[in-house]
């Protein structure tokens, strides 16, 4: 009887009275009064439990209370019932036709996969992250020992290679070329796949594109795809460079030394640390590169007639200039994230060597935070702006130069 008597009441109530509230809906006033009748009692049960029975069945029920609100004079009451009205009948329809757009965007985007962004990114990273191996080893070295090895970038370089010769710096070059190889071809290719997904699933009412969220959920996906790839291989990576029993290995050896050590779980329980990392390093370098290139290439559109460039000359300095300025970013929004990754892997001090506890995301966390506040998670900042900047600065450089071999337009340039 409950529900008889609210189909009836949503029947009756017309779509004009909260037209007004509603105007991008119109288009669906001429059926609410049918979807009405046809609702089902399972529809109104929340409602109805929303609004508790007072007692006995001489007392108003749930739904002479509903009605009472819903007949209601008062503008915050009737304001309450439309909104509510809304949300039954036009809201979950619309969100229905909204998720097979999506659907078909997310097929479409897949349909048109262009794995030429793959090969670009793959093969930037795999270069830029190689060339700058033996930076990574001084800066590693300074986060993982910051009390031996506090003098600075050159001293420090100058004291390994006296410790244990010019070899130690390119520890872990084989992890590092192959894992970011491998990582950079899905960041860079997922990041500009998702992308399109994403301005589709989030277009405003207008029908534009919600540009910023778009980059920053696909950014988001990337760092996650790539976190996963990683673990493997810079789990390896640190521990070639930290700890001695890893010093002869390579990155086929030293994996399956941790796997045998620690076992085969070890290898991804970094997960929560490299994505403290790798999220916001996505985030930081390539949403700020397309940012950057964006607005540099308008600047340029607005002052075209006086800038004595050409075309070419254009695109490799809005490149070097983006790719800068995005690397600074990247390297200050991932900064605690390398920290927490380096004291997940770092050998103790104590001879504990298999301490899964003490590897735990929080307990590394807790633990920075104890040595030295929140400075301690900036620790070897200095180091890693040279080694973060060189590595992005050629990357998304020579990302750029790839694509436009491959027949893909500059960043920023359409």
């Amino acid at each position: 009887a409950d529900c008889r008597m609210l189909r009836s009441l949503l029947t009756n109530y017309t779509f004009n009275e909260c037209e007004s509230f509603h105007t991008t809906r119109r288009k669906h006033s001429n059926n609410v009064a049918e979807r009405a009748s046809n609702l089902s009692c399972s529809t109104f049960r929340p409602i109805l439990t929303q609004h508790p029975s007072s007692g006995s069945s001489k007392n108003p029920s749930k739904v002479a209370l509903f009605t009472l609100h819903f007949q209601n004079q008062q503008k915050h009451s009737i304001m309450k019932v439309q909104n509510l009205l809304w949300a039954m009948l036009m809201l979950i329809p619309a969100g229905l036709a909204e998720s097979k757009a999506a659907g078909s965007a997310v097929l479409q985007a897949f349909k048109s996969l262009d794995i030429r962004y793959f090969i670009a990114g793959g093969t930037c990273a795999a270069i830029s992250h190689g060339i700058t191996t033996p930076i990574d080893v001084v800066k590693t070295k300074i986060q993982s020992n910051p009390r031996k090895y506090n003098k600075g970038m050159a001293s420090t370089a100058v004291e390994l290679v006296k410790e244990d010769g010019a070899s130690v710096l390119l520890g872990g070059l084989g992890p590092t070329v192959v894992g970011y190889g491998i990582e950079g071809a899905m960041k860079f290719g997922v990041y500009e796949v998702m992308k399109p997904v994403f301005a589709e699933i989030f277009k405003k009412a207008d029908g534009s594109s919600n540009t910023a969220l778009a980059f920053l959920l696909a950014s988001a996906v990337a760092g996650a795809v790539a976190s996963l790839i990683l673990c493997p291989m810079e789990s390896t990576r640190i521990k070639m460079v930290t700890d001695r029993a890893y010093k002869e290995k390579n990155l086929l050896t030293g994996l399956a030394m941790i796997v045998k050590d620690e076992g085969l779980g070890s290898i991804f329980g970094s997960i929560w640390a490299m994505l403290a990392k790798q999220v916001p390093y996505t985030f930081g370098k390539q949403v700020s590169f397309d940012v950057f290139a964006i607005m540099l290439y308008k600047l340029y559109r607005d002052f075209e007639d006086k800038v004595v460039l050409n075309e070419s000359q254009i695109k490799w300095v809005v490149s070097v200039a983006s790719a800068f300025l995005a690397s600074l970013v990247a390297c200050i929004f991932s900064q605690p994230g390398d920290m927490i990754l380096t004291e997940t892997f770092r050998k103790p001090t104590s001879g504990v060597i298999n301490d899964a506890n003490r590897r735990k995301f929080g307990n590394v966390v807790k633990r920075l935070h104890d040595e030295g506040g929140i400075p301690q998670f900036f620790t070897g900042t200095g180091a890693r702006i040279v080694h973060v900047s060189t590595i992005i600065t050629s990357q998304l450089v020579i990302y750029d130069i790839v694509k436009q071999m491959l027949g893909l337009p500059a960043t920023g340039s359409h």
